[in-house]
């Protein structure tokens, strides 16, 4: 039998019970009395010391206390004033000159109460506070120069012209196939899918029927987790932190006179003219639908427009003239390539051997090192003499097996037939194998399973 390394998937259901052997417990029997070798790895065990706990520690065991000395104390030096008058004069006082200042005149015009009776003044600030004065226009200090056209030719290279080197150009080496020929009898239409394709015939499909609808008999329970356990426990109800609406007025009679009621002043309002619309009489004559352009319109016989395409020219074969104005007129000058303007340094290069003695090489004393203790145990257990056997029961008795071509693959070839596929998605296949039978020499075909 050869086993899937496919995952599992239940893509058809063919009834089939799924086999529980395998090639391992099919080819290797049971030992009699021979016991799995024990494992040397040691079990995490609590190992419970019933002795009691002297309390000493590594630290405590090798920790030796040293005398501690007080650190001297070093007396500050006593402060002493220097002699002399010191200096208090700044920059700042030495270069300030003061000035007199007087109080601040403020900007902003003086608030203006209009009282009813008097007029409006309607002159704003800026016109108090502007004086027109006259200015006279300054005169242009720029000269006056007629544009005078070179006489001479522009000699002077562009960068284009120094560094450009013409150079012959190399036609890229085309990859472009050939012309093929076309076939001269009709297409067939034949490819390999239609030559190789074997039509199987498909299985007719499941169709599940549908369940009836069965209302339940027991009665529906509609009581909530929330109506079974709360249960309402009678309280005060909470107090409102909002304040109370405290009337703030004046218990003085209304004197019915406000500020608009005695600065407004009624005007004469006349009323809208009312203009009554006229009745509409429909008229009573027949409606002329003939228009300018049914009347005047000539109709013209009109041929169709011909289509503006150029006439066909006739290729020439006479060489191209490849000359334009841009060559007949372009001719290159002789400009000598202008040299590097570069400024010489301003600190002097060193003529004397560099010394290679750095300030490490000078200042270093090398010191011998001693070499690192080697913390390493000893190899406590000799060298055995005698050579370690190696061999296992696996060694002994196995024998190695050839290797059999998987028939999934190519089914056909190796003599076997597709019989049916199970719910995980492996394919069965028959082989077909001659046999002589007692009664007659015809072959019989020996079943035999393979799951892939």
């Amino acid at each position: 039998r050869h086993r899937c390394c496919h995952q599992r998937t239940r893509i058809y259901d063919d009834g089939l019970q799924p086999s529980l052997t395998t090639e391992y417990v099919d080819n290797y029997p049971v030992y009699g009395n021979i016991c799995p070798p024990r494992s040397c790895k040691p079990k995490h065990e609590y190992l419970q010391d019933g002795s009691k706990m002297d309390g000493i520690t590594t630290f405590k065991s090798d920790y030796l206390p040293y005398d501690i000395v007080k650190r001297p104390f070093r007396a500050p030096q006593e402060y002493r004033p220097k002699s002399g008058k010191i200096d208090l004069g700044t920059i700042y006082q030495r270069d300030y000159n003061p000035h007199k200042v007087g109080p601040v005149t403020l900007v902003r015009p003086r608030e203006r109460k209009h009282t009813t009776g008097a007029k409006l003044d309607t002159i704003p600030t800026y016109r108090d506070d502007y004086r027109l004065r006259e200015a006279q226009r300054t005169e242009s200090c720029k000269v006056e120069r007629a544009y005078e056209p070179p006489t001479e030719k522009f000699g002077n290279p562009s960068t284009f012209q120094d560094d450009f080197i013409p150079r012959e150009l190399n036609p890229p080496q085309s990859f472009k196939p050939p012309v093929a020929k076309l076939p001269d009898g009709p297409f067939d239409g034949t490819t390999s899918h239609r030559v190789a394709y074997v039509v199987h015939e498909l299985e007719p499909k499941f169709v599940r029927p549908k369940d009836e609808y069965k209302p339940c008999d027991q009665p529906f329970e509609d009581l909530t987790t929330h109506q079974r356990d709360f249960k309402g426990i009678p309280g005060q109800h909470a107090k409102s932190c909002k304040p109370e609406n405290t009337k703030v007025g004046s218990d003085a009679p209304f004197s019915g006179m406000t500020e608009f009621q005695e600065r407004y002043q009624p005007w004469l309002v006349t009323l809208p003219e009312f203009r009554k619309p006229r009745e509409y009489v429909p008229p009573s004559d027949k409606m002329d639908l003939n228009s300018t352009n049914r009347l005047d319109y000539i109709i013209h016989e009109i041929s169709p427009a011909a289509p503006i395409r150029p006439a066909q020219r006739r290729r020439i074969n006479a060489p191209f003239q490849g000359n334009t104005t841009t060559r007949e007129d372009f001719k290159p000058w002789s400009i000598c390539r202008q040299g590097i303007i570069k400024k010489e340094g301003e600190i002097p290069k060193a003529t004397g051997k560099f010394s290679n003695l750095t300030t490490f090489r000078s200042h270093y004393v090398p010191h011998q090192a001693a070499p690192a203790q080697s913390f390493k145990p000893v190899h406590a257990v000799g060298v055995n003499p005698v050579p370690f056997q190696d061999e296992t029961l696996y060694r002994i008795e196995y024998t190695p097996k050839k290797k059999e071509i998987c028939p999934a693959h190519h089914p056909s070839n190796l003599g076997y037939v597709y019989v049916n596929t199970d719910s995980q998605g492996h394919q069965f296949f028959r082989q077909l194998s001659p046999e002589p039978s007692k009664s007659n020499c015809n072959p019989i075909p020996n079943e035999v399973a393979v799951m892939t």
